[in-house]
């Protein structure tokens, strides 16, 4: 493991993509964190940083914070991940070989650890405790302490770790691997695989939960659309194909949907469509749902996240949509007005100086909480 202190990396960061960077001031209100580089390791899509964003000022940019994530050479590394917690204060992005662990307040760099098998999308425990870490599409999941980096157990499903959920209830952390049809859900306090859910016709890739944790909402290899599994008899229910639209080439990811998301209430289901650059969006308070509208976006989306009211919907294309008119409010552009775009973003509320809600890269279901 290592570990790379905030002046150094400034440097190369500098050196990398030259923009005026300043300290950290106080924040109130709604925020937008975009970790980038969020495709892949393309700099053309917000260069190297973490990208802040006023949600209330039409998503105007306010500052770029230098993370870690370099290589031997000092050049970004893709970003797989982003959590944070209210609670701790902290805020962890992930990238192929390391993750690393930043102050919300102070923007300082606290740490940048390796761990074996490298990383991939992770999340956080409802209480920013413990984070589940997946290995590089390795056979395993390491269990790490949020706050020192520490690894304390580590879950071995043998499925091409991929994606990560840690259910808003606190009791179950949800694994994906991109290489298996199964879902393994194991137990936050034990470490243990409690179920699974599924098989579901084709490997599994990015995937949302309800805030019941009761229903999972999966993309899966060679579907435009979805398929949705029981969590509570771990059944197959539904398959739901995107009507209207072919299949197509992908730039990336190799599936023709990849990304997921529900609405906060649950009433909308969003789903993304690479070949055609279009968000699918479906009624989610019906079962199976229905395809309600198909929205266009400016490149091809492999990812989908909402603001934690459930205003704005976040396709990584860098659009952002009003979920209640279905339409587009505007795009992110940097301090250089270049386009914004990430798969790994989230919600930051602050008040008084201090961040007091989070949001997720996924788009979770939070119908329990209301």
């Amino acid at each position: 493991m290592f570990t790379h202190l905030r002046p150094s990396l400034a440097l190369l960061l500098l050196s990398v993509f030259p923009v005026e960077v300043s300290a950290a001031e106080p924040l109130d209100g709604r925020y937008l964190y975009v970790a980038s580089p969020g495709v892949r390791n393309y700099l053309e899509y917000g260069g190297h940083g973490l990208l802040v964003f006023d949600i209330d000022d039409g998503h105007k940019f306010v500052k770029r914070v230098p993370i870690g994530g370099l290589d031997q050479n000092g050049r970004p590394i893709n970003v797989k991940g982003v959590c944070a917690s209210p609670i701790t204060n902290l805020i962890h992005i992930s990238t192929l070989h390391t993750m690393m662990c930043l102050d919300l307040v102070t923007e300082e760099l606290l740490w940048e650890k390796s761990y074996d098998g490298g990383c991939d999308r992770m999340s956080v425990t409802p209480d920013g405790r413990t984070i589940f870490l997946p290995s590089l599409e390795k056979g395993h999941w390491h269990v790490v302490d949020a706050v020192t980096g520490a690894v304390i157990s580590r879950i071995e499903p043998d499925s091409g770790s991929h994606n990560t959920i840690c259910g808003i209830g606190g009791r179950y952390a949800y694994l994906a691997g991109l290489k298996s049809p199964v879902l393994t859900i194991a137990e936050t306090t034990n470490y243990s695989v409690a179920k699974t859910c599924g098989p579901f016709s084709h490997n599994i890739r990015p995937f949302t939960v309800n805030g019941s944790e009761t229903l999972v909402f999966v993309c899966i290899n060679q579907c435009l659309g979805f398929e949705v599994g029981d969590l509570m008899t771990g059944r197959k229910l539904h398959r739901v194909e995107v009507e209207g639209f072919e299949q197509g080439k992908v730039k990336r990811h190799g599936c023709p949907s990849h990304g997921i998301g529900l609405t906060p209430d649950e009433t909308q289901l969003w789903v993304t469509d690479g070949a055609n650059s279009h968000m699918h969006v479906f009624d989610a308070t019906v079962m199976p749902p229905k395809l309600i509208f198909s929205l266009p976006v400016r490149d091809q989306p492999g990812w989908v996240t909402f603001s934690i009211d459930g205003r704005f919907a976040y396709p990584s294309s860098g659009d952002v949509f009003d979920t209640a008119s279905l339409k587009l409010v505007t795009q992110l552009t940097d301090e250089e007005g270049r386009e914004v775009g990430s798969e790994k973003m989230l919600e930051v509320d602050w008040q008084n100086a201090q961040p007091v809600r989070t949001g997720d890269q996924f788009g979770l279901g939070t119908r329990m909480l209301r």
